[in-house]
């Protein structure tokens, strides 16, 4: 019987739309047998058409607008998205990319013609790891090193993917991952062991951003990630997610596995904690709290039930979950009836969007170096584009993405800027504008490729390509001026590079509208305004072994040489001064003044130090704000002094608190101490 058959046919309180969603799933729960309610817990869920549930797939990526399901506006990948320090616009880029999500959910339901995986409404972003050691192929996928800026910036994915909180359904449901303690190898994540971990480096730095945005904000899904922590798989590790995640942060939603996680639990060359007993494997995960799993060990389930390892009340616990899930999203009820479902298919990938994504891209761009203000360059000079990534268009998105309509590279935005006419030979050329760094093809996640000075992922060095280098070197020598724009999705050491360069652009991963941003900055059409959210190291010397997750010698918090580039650094084509901060009325207030002569946006970072503190960091970020200054013209920045901005870590009771001590205040535009501000507060309570 079709499915308006059995809702016409039938009247039970699930079908009522008018009653909550949580007694709606309570009511199908019980109607459902143990064998119907296993077969919901996994990722790829059959329909059951007694009670109208339809075939779902859980697994969707969305990590930059919607991914891997065709058309899509393609925005910067998360790491230049983080570049921007722009929550406000970062929230809309996601209320884009669930817009998109929604209509490739409503197109598949009209037509479900091949898988429907990539085609649901559950989206496995964003990733909020910490970016602690530039070789991790994922930390593209990430907001950054810092803990602060991964929550804020983290909080706007989520907020921009669910929908305004006064809707009947939910727009999208986010996912927080991968939790917990994960940032690389990626060789060996089915196997590592985060252990000997600080309870320190655990409240301050994995699981503050997860934490943070649990307290803010109704976030529907955590994945749980492929490593162990102290011996236990993530997906059954009672510390995790028990004492933690459910205990300590009071999340109520769905635990989902990384995909064949719950496999490392069980088969051999893995974890092997359950080693051939995949029973008991399933059981300490679904026990553990893991409702879902993306993979096939969840097969084992009634198997687990019958031999008395999972009782089916365990079971429905999970799958409670699960419904209500779908029951919010308004899956389980009648399509047309579902306001989000009515969103005009015409947005997919309208000029509207792709405008935003050209929008994200200025703003994710860092300019890194200006020597001599070289930059912006004249558009009536003579310019060769070179380098491996200046025509290259799938370089430009990034992993975990979609397909745009059209992608403007480097060589097509600058051609476009200048004309034909201006882009010539090397030999002709004012100034070459090389682009070069690494793609998406060498770094990502668990690749089976490992070109020189890669490993399946990740990167054995930070250093620029040595064929690259070689030919700066070369044009250096013979004379020419060099801008050196930089594809990577990570920090790069480029120390020959600020030799050998006029100028350095950052320019990530920046999606459809790439060319575009590029040119507009280069050509000063836009002023540069974004900020590194990750350290630049000079070389492979400054960083301490891949697999030492003590935070010590890790990110600027910790570091203790001299970075190439601070966090926070990026160059503008305007200057800003600041003015002597008060405080006052529970603030700290400061003018910012435009000194230049183009109107520009300046990042005012605010960084924490507590003296009494000696194990602690450095200092550390507590807050900013992006501020557009007209040229000549200064604003006001205000920032609340409350107990969050002075937590730190208390060993008496291993949480951030804000104890009485003595405050250094650090304030200006990156973490480079040389640059900062200070303001000193003794606080007494």
């Amino acid at each position: 019987m079709a499915l308006c058959g059995v809702l016409a046919a039938q009247s039970f309180p699930y079908q009522d739309a008018s009653l909550p969603a949580e007694q709606r799933a309570e009511d199908l729960l019980g109607r459902l047998t143990l064998e119907q309610k296993a077969s919901l817990m996994m990722n790829a869920s059959p329909a059951i058409p007694e009670f109208g549930i339809r075939e779902y797939n859980w697994w969707n990526e969305a990590l930059h607008g919607a991914a891997r399901a065709g058309l899509a506006t393609v925005f910067p990948q998360a790491i230049g998205m983080a570049s921007s320090w722009d929550e406000e616009l970062l929230e809309q880029v996601f209320d884009i990319a669930s817009t998109e999500q929604r209509i490739k959910f409503i197109q598949y339901r009209k037509n479900p013609q091949g898988s429907p995986q990539y085609h649901g409404l559950t989206v496995w972003t964003p990733n909020i790891n910490i970016f602690r050691d530039p070789r991790w192929g994922r930390g593209q996928e990430t907001y950054g090193e810092d803990p602060y800026l991964t929550s804020r910036m983290g909080y706007a994915v989520v907020k921009g993917l669910q929908g305004p909180d006064d809707q009947p359904y939910d727009k999208l449901h986010a996912c927080l991952k991968h939790y917990a303690v994960h940032s690389g190898p990626e060789g060996i994540r089915h196997q590592f062991d985060a252990k000997d971990i600080s309870w320190r480096d655990l409240a301050e730095t994995y699981l503050y951003a997860f934490g943070e945005i649990i307290s803010r904000i109704d976030v529907q899904e955590v994945m749980c990630a492929y490593n162990r922590f102290e011996g236990d798989p993530c997906c059954g590790s009672d510390q995790l997610l028990i004492q933690f995640l459910r205990g300590k942060f009071g999340y109520k939603g769905l635990v989902v596995s990384d995909c064949g996680a719950i496999d490392d639990f069980w088969r051999e060359g893995r974890h092997g904690t359950y080693l051939g007993e995949p029973t008991t494997a399933v059981a300490r995960a679904v026990r553990t709290g893991t409702d879902l799993e993306c993979g096939s060990s969840y097969r084992h389930l009634l198997d687990a039930v019958k031999e008395g390892k999972l009782s089916e009340a365990d079971i429905d616990v999970s799958v409670r979950r699960l419904l209500l899930a779908r029951f919010r999203l308004g899956e389980m009820d009648p399509d047309e009836s579902v306001s989000w479902n009515r969103i005009d298919e015409a947005l997919l990938a309208c000029d509207s969007h792709r405008t935003k994504a050209l929008q994200m891209a200025r703003e994710s761009l860092v300019l890194l170096q200006n020597k001599g203000g070289i930059l912006p360059l004249r558009k009536d000079i003579k310019v060769a584009v070179l380098g491996p990534n200046a025509a290259d268009s799938v370089a430009m998105w990034g992993n975990y993405n979609g397909f745009p309509v059209r992608t403007v590279t480097a060589l097509e935005g600058i051609t476009a800027k200048v004309g034909a006419g201006n882009v010539t030979s090397p030999d002709a050329a004012d100034v070459i504008i090389y682009v070069g760094g690494i793609t998406p093809r060498m770094e990502g996640e668990q690749m089976r490729n490992s070109p020189e000075g890669f490993d399946r992922g990740d990167r054995t060095t930070i250093e620029l390509p040595r064929a690259q280098r070689a030919e700066v070197d070369s044009l250096r020598k013979a004379g020419k001026r060099i801008v050196f724009v930089n594809f990577s999705g990570s920090a790069m050491g480029l120390l020959p590079e600020t030799e050998n360069c006029e100028a350095i652009l950052q320019a990530w991963y920046p999606g459809e509208a790439g060319g575009t941003a590029i040119a507009d900055v280069l050509f000063g059409d836009c002023n540069p305004s974004g900020r590194l959210p990750v350290t630049f190291y000079r070389s492979d010397d400054d960083l301490p072994a891949f697999e030492d997750y003590d935070m010590a010698g890790h990110t600027y918090r910790y570091f203790k040489g001299t970075p190439l580039f601070y966090f926070g650094h990026g160059l503008s084509y305007s200057t800003f001064k600041y003015g002597r901060a008060r405080v006052r009325g529970g603030e700290l207030v400061v003018r910012v003044r435009n000194r230049g002569k183009m109107a520009g946006d300046e990042v005012v970072q605010v960084y924490m130090s507590k003296r009494e503190d000696t194990d602690g960091p450095q200092m550390a970020l507590r807050a900013f704000r992006r501020v557009h200054i007209p040229a000549g013209k200064s604003v006001l920045v205000r920032i609340p002094l409350d107990d969050n901005f002075f937590a730190t870590y208390d060993e008496a009771s291993g949480e951030l608190r804000a104890t009485p001590g003595h405050f250094t205040l650090h304030y200006g535009h990156s973490a480079d101490p040389a640059t900062l501000r200070q303001r000193n507060i003794r606080r007494r309570s």
